[in-house]
């Protein structure tokens, strides 16, 4: 039996994934909520195995909810089901914790498909939600440094002139300029100092 909890300000909706889950050999809907704070206070009550969590709530947002929860219970699963499919909203939700991605236009058959997968540890998503995502993966990608680029980054990220670095890397400072025109395209930056604070913040050194 998967236990699954619902975090949803519509009433229909939320009633409608009650009845769904509630007339499904195999689910059973141990909570309802209409807000994330709710939710947060009383989850610990019931430990589902799954959440299905809306985005645009009243109050905290099921962004905000997602880390929180995943804070209080980090075994918890929750799955995203929201009318939103744009990029931002798809990675901070993932960002935040969230296990599956999933628009309210899925179909049931599909739903209970997905909670099916998240519990035995898999990460359902929407056709286009997963193209989303591994479009952004093959820009990252694209957009790696080579060995030499983040050695060259590294050294700039202590504080090293061209000069210095072309110095201990035994190449021209013409080559060095060169490596780094290359490397602000790729980490699209303008600058040395919008280069070394994105490789901190990305964690790229």
């Amino acid at each position: 039996m998967i236990s699954v909890a619902i975090v949803e300000d519509d009433a229909d909706i939320r009633q409608g994934l009650q009845l769904l889950l509630k007339g499904t050999p195999g689910f059973a809907c141990v909570a309802a909520y209409s807000n994330c704070e709710l939710a947060l206070r009383e989850i610990a009550e019931h430990l589902p195995d799954v959440v299905l969590m809306d985005i645009q709530l009243p109050g905290m947002s099921g962004i905000e909810g997602v880390r929180r929860l995943k804070r209080a219970l980090p075994e918890l699963s929750v799955i995203m089901l929201t009318i939103h499919d744009d990029d931002q909203r798809v990675f901070d939700s993932l960002c935040a914790g969230a296990c599956g991605y999933l628009l309210k236009t899925t179909p049931p058959a599909k739903l209970l498909e997905a909670i099916r997968e998240v519990h035995a540890g898999g990460s359902p998503m929407s056709a286009n939600i997963a193209r989303m995502v591994i479009q952004s993966f093959q820009r990252t990608q694209s957009a790696e440094l080579t060995s030499r680029e983040t050695e060259i980054l590294s050294q700039l990220c202590r504080g090293k002139s061209y000069k210095m670095i072309a110095d201990s890397l035994h190449i021209s400072k013409g080559t060095v300029h060169s490596h780094l025109k290359n490397i602000y395209k790729k980490l699209e930056v303008n600058s040395m100092s919008e280069a070394v604070a994105k490789a901190y913040q990305e964690k790229l050194v």
